[in-house]
């Protein structure tokens, strides 16, 4: 577990009052008490809570739980009442912060996941070790978020990025398993989670949006709706993106040539395929790979 102070100096730096302290990310709060009851985060989404400095006491409705710096919990597990002060850092305040994040967040990040991991986080069997390098994880991807506070010109573009590592990391942490089941109510989300899987699977073959709408008892409206919420891009556009980056793969590892590899992720129009590479690598196919190579051998 990271015990540095590193975090509590970037926020103490960044919380000049008491209590909650907003910041440049509307949904990252940073809050700086000198004693008594720690008041909760307001969010009406569930949010990620880090103990920078000193250490509290969080009461839940399933019991309590202690916090040291350096520590995390989830709300989505166990929604907080409030907190006790257990102890001070040596500057005399208990430093805090908040990250809230969306069901959108966590299902996007989630599908896009290895199928064996999910399969070890839903069975709890990921090594203890690598847990615990995971909950590691999140702080210091948690520093780097604080630290972009101050670059107004990458802020925007990097706080999506490392919003979705902290997500990945407390999947693959002490609390992924629950983290998890709770965020995305495996059972609601499972149809677009097969979905995509089904997708993965089988990219080369054509089918239709209302061929997997009927598989899956949506209607195509529905169906759209809540991949591309949930994705980030309709299922037409999933497909095209994976048969592209299949070809790409396949001219630059293994050789074949753009007949070839077009064939082989199913395209059967060549023209189209050149148009739909370009238009997503920004080259032509033999371009790209005559480009990508002269890179490798530098």
């Amino acid at each position: 577990m990271i015990r540095d102070t590193e975090l509590e100096n970037l926020l103490r730096a960044k919380a000049p009052s008491e209590g909650e302290n907003l910041t440049a990310c509307g949904d990252l709060r940073i809050y700086r008490f000198t004693g008594g009851r720690i008041g909760m985060p307001q969010f009406d989404t569930p949010y990620l809570y880090v103990v920078a400095g000193g250490s509290m006491r969080l009461h839940t409705p399933s019991g309590i739980m202690d916090y040291i710096a350096g520590q995390y919990s989830v709300s989505a597990i166990d929604t907080p009442l409030y907190g006790d002060i257990l102890t001070l850092s040596v500057e005399g305040d208990f430093i805090s912060l908040a990250l809230g994040f969306t069901l959108n967040d966590v299902v996007s990040v989630a599908i896009d996941l290895d199928q064996e991991l999910t399969e070890q986080i839903m069975e709890n069997s990921l090594p203890a070790e690598a847990m615990s390098e995971a909950d590691d994880n999140v702080i210091r991807a948690v520093i780097r978020l604080v630290e972009v506070l101050d670059r107004p010109g990458q802020l925007s573009f990097m706080e999506k990025h490392i919003r979705r590592e902290i997500i990945f990391h407390i999947l693959c942490g002490s609390c992924g398993k629950q983290f998890l089941q709770s965020m995305i109510g495996i059972r609601q989300a499972g149809d677009i989670y097969e979905i995509n899987s089904w997708i993965k699977e089988n990219f080369r073959e054509s089918f239709t949006v209302e061929e997997l709408a009927e598989k899956n008892g949506m209607s195509v409206s529905l169906l759209h709706q809540r991949f591309k919420s949930a994705v980030g891009m309709g299922l037409l556009q999933c497909q095209k993106r994976l048969r592209l980056t299949e070809a790409r793969r396949l001219m630059l590892d293994e050789d074949r040539n753009v007949t070839e590899a077009s064939g082989e992720v199913g395209y059967d129009n060549m023209s189209q395929f050149i148009r739909e590479y370009k238009k997503m690598f920004g080259k032509s196919p033999k371009e790209d790979i005559v480009s990508l190579r002269a890179a490798l051998k530098k």
